[in-house]
């Protein structure tokens, strides 16, 4: 898993099967100061992330595959949880 800000949306008119109906993000992978880190990766969003919140990313390509019902699909990353903001007083 990593943890990733949510820097946008992807649209697309063309796409594999499988990405119909998904909502894919385009994230930013952090470190553990909140820093970027590394390039930017794409993740189904089924919790509907907004633009900046922090979430966390499986990596696990066979998770993502089931979540969408299909095997072949190119998909890798699924944003499991989104992450709470620090409350300050």
């Amino acid at each position: 898993m990593i943890l990733a800000r949510i820097d946008g949306v992807i649209v697309s008119t063309v796409c594999h099967p499988s990405m119909h109906g998904c909502r894919t993000v385009i994230c930013q992978p952090l470190d553990e100061q909140g820093r970027e880190e590394g390039a930017p990766v794409l993740a189904v969003d089924p919790l509907s992330a907004g633009q900046h919140q922090r979430v966390l990313i499986s990596t696990d390509g066979s998770n993502t595959r089931n979540y969408v019902k299909d095997q072949k699909s190119p998909l890798r990353n699924l944003i499991l949880a989104i992450v709470d903001e620090k409350e300050t007083a």
